[in-house]
């Protein structure tokens, strides 16, 4: 196995969101599998290695550049274009494409899905995100009714919906870094998710959406919406309910409801299997022998690209095939 060398722009507050907490996570788990390392290329850190300092290295083609950030990855790639990359893809959408000697890695079938179109000549492989054990349902009393957090949520949201389930039920709005998410979730009822609309305006994808299925997991009932990476586990009617349901005065029908009944939520095990630990490992150490037999071998690239150009002759092919079978008639 070749040493991984996961690349981030720094780990410090400064870039600290969830695909970095999702990214650092991977990195965790890869250890198990073979040597592992993170390096940094925007910001130079104590006890952590810099790009520029691993590109020095002499035995380079014994290594793997992981890739991530997606609005650095054609700066990236073209830095790192005499090496061996995998773009671990969290999110789509972004305006980028990639030559077809860079493996994929998704970590949901959306983006998976996403990919398998935009480069068909690509190896693509599926990792889902890792979701701890620490989130479960520990059957604690719940004294939230209604959780929701500020950031990603929708106007609708935070303008309609929260201050008319203000009026009648108990609502936690959650706007800095929580410590402990899952011992909040164990507290709460109904969790309110919306990130649609965010999403839109970024003008890229939810690449997976951690915080609905953790808080599933630890026995909460979620309304969200279904929007890309969500759409691989929310299951309206069964798992979850879809939120800003045409009204609002449905929408908060229906979470009152929830709200109101003695019954317990728990998402079935064999869901959750999917992300925990072993699995992930499990399929990690598949995907990472894959990828290095790969780069073993010095292979010929002779399967034409789907670039726009050749999109644009097969077009004009199929619309002459058509029009020669229709005079031929």
């Amino acid at each position: 196995m070749r040493t991984l060398y996961f690349l981030v722009p720094g780990t410090g507050a400064k870039f600290a969101c969830g695909g970095l907490w999702a990214e650092l996570k991977t990195f965790n788990l890869a250890k198990q599998v073979c040597n592992s390392e993170v390096v940094t290329y925007r910001q130079r850190e104590k006890n952590t290695l810099f790009i520029d300092q691993v590109l020095q290295n002499k035995d380079l083609d014994e290594a793997i550049f992981v890739i991530s950030w997606g609005f650095d990855i054609a700066k990236l790639v073209a830095k790192l274009k005499h090496h061996h990359v995998v773009y671990h893809a969290h999110s789509a959408g972004y305006k980028f494409n990639l030559p077809a000697n860079i493996p994929i890695v998704t970590v949901s079938r959306n983006t998976m899905g996403y990919w398998g179109q935009k480069s068909p000549n690509s190896l693509i492989y599926y990792l889902p995100n890792q979701i701890g054990e620490e989130f479960s349902n520990f059957h604690l009393e719940r004294d939230i009714d209604v959780l929701v957090q500020k950031r990603k949520s929708s106007q609708y949201l935070m303008q309609q919906l929260i201050p008319a389930l203000q009026k009648q039920c108990n609502v936690f709005v959650v706007d800095s870094y929580v410590e402990n998410l899952a011992k909040l979730f164990n507290r709460t009822k109904v969790y309110l998710y919306d990130s649609a609309e965010y999403w839109a305006v970024q003008g890229v994808s939810e690449g997976f959406g951690l915080q609905p299925l953790e808080a599933m997991a630890c026995g909460c009932q979620v309304f969200s919406s279904i929007n890309n990476g969500l759409s691989d586990y929310l299951d309206p009617g069964f798992n979850c309910y879809k939120i800003a349901g045409y009204s609002q005065q449905y929408d908060v029908q229906r979470i009152l409801k929830v709200v109101a009944s003695p019954l317990t939520f728990d998402l079935p095990e064999q869901i959750l299997k999917e992300y925990r630990v072993k699995n992930i490992t499990q399929r990690l150490q598949i995907i990472l022998e894959d990828i290095n037999s790969f780069f073993d071998g010095n292979y010929n690239a002779d399967i034409k690209s789907l670039t726009r150009i050749q999109t644009t002759k097969l077009l004009v092919q199929n619309n002459l095939n058509k029009l020669k079978k229709k005079l031929s008639k």
